[in-house]
């Protein structure tokens, strides 16, 4: 039986339907622009609750080609914390530090973690693998910056992530399972995209409706990939497994189109005999983090389930 939309939820759904339907009807094209535009707003809006961490540092990461701006949150400076790298959600074509502020320092209050908020290239202008590239050279390059600034931590990486950016975690596992020189502790996948063929159920369950629409979602691939990638390859979903796979904790909504790929991912680690974690959050749609003032309670669990699975 499906669970019902908590009020707030539903009443802020039907008017953001009734007003995009508006929109589609006066003309409105979308444009990376406006989409950014549009994560901003709505996430300014509905996160507002900014939790006090003692130690916040901006650096740079060095990379092959590219130095990757990341923001560092330290909960509790005088100690030695293990590392959580963390990558924003964004449809690979949206979101920044500065917008996902609020949600990397619940984390790091929650988790007892030092955060490193990753500020990755985003497409259009920056297009596959930039994104994934960024991510690794941040895997691999963030514990010299942290020495440089005399950050006390343990040698200890673990990932996260929500929507695009839990596909770039997932990715990054997978492709540093490889490397004997890099261990991934744990890693949370938020409402992921594992499947860049949209092949699951849920794609054509909640294909519309449910804020992410599986058109909008082809909109951000076809921006995403250069249109020579094969899709299913590059879908964490579909890559191998080995025992050097990360921990992991999939969380998803229970009306978003992600879901089924989440709850397929699960069934292939523990099928590989890895340790893996499902969580669906019941009448909840994609990007629910981002709308905390409306499901405050479902935010606050899914906090305390992050910080709990990491620890």
């Amino acid at each position: 039986m499906p669970n019902a939309i908590p009020t707030p939820l539903l009443k802020w759904l039907e008017g953001f339907n009734t007003l995009k339907q508006q929109l589609l009807e006066s003309g409105f094209k979308i444009t990376p622009s406006n989409a950014r535009e549009a994560l901003e707003s709505l996430t300014r809006r509905y996160v507002t609750s900014v939790p006090e961490i003692p130690l916040i540092r901006d650096d740079l990461v060095p990379g092959n080609h590219f130095r990757v701006p990341v923001r560092i949150y330290h909960p509790e400076p005088d100690a030695s914390l293990p590392v959580l790298v963390f990558a924003h959600g964004g449809g690979h074509m949206a979101g920044s530090l500065s917008l996902y502020d609020p949600i990397a320092r619940r984390i790091a209050s929650a988790a007892s973690h030092i955060v490193v908020s990753v500020d990755y290239r985003l497409a259009p202008e920056c297009p596959y693998p930039a994104g994934v590239t960024d991510l690794g050279s941040v895997i691999k390059g963030i514990q010299p910056v942290l020495k440089n600034l005399d950050l006390r931590f343990e040698p200890r990486i673990s990932l996260a992530g929500d929507s695009a950016g839990g596909a770039l975690c997932a990715t990054s596992s997978h492709r540093f399972q490889y490397d004997p020189g890099i261990r991934i502790h744990r890693q949370v996948l938020i409402y992921p995209s594992l499947d860049y063929t949209l092949s699951q159920p849920s794609a054509q369950a909640y294909a519309k409706g449910y804020l992410l629409d599986r058109d909008r979602i082809f909109w951000y691939f076809d921006n995403y990939f250069q249109g020579i990638e094969n899709r299913k390859e590059a879908s964490p979903l579909f890559m191998p497994c080995s025992e050097r796979l990360p921990e992991t904790l999939v969380i998803t909504a229970e009306y978003c189109p992600l879901r089924d790929e989440g709850k397929a991912y699960v069934d292939r680690l523990c099928d590989a005999g890895l340790r893996a974690e499902y969580l669906q959050f019941d009448g909840m749609i994609h990007a629910f983090l981002n709308l905390e003032e409306l499901v405050p309670d479902q935010c606050a669990e899914a906090y305390r389930r992050i910080g709990e699975f990491l620890n």
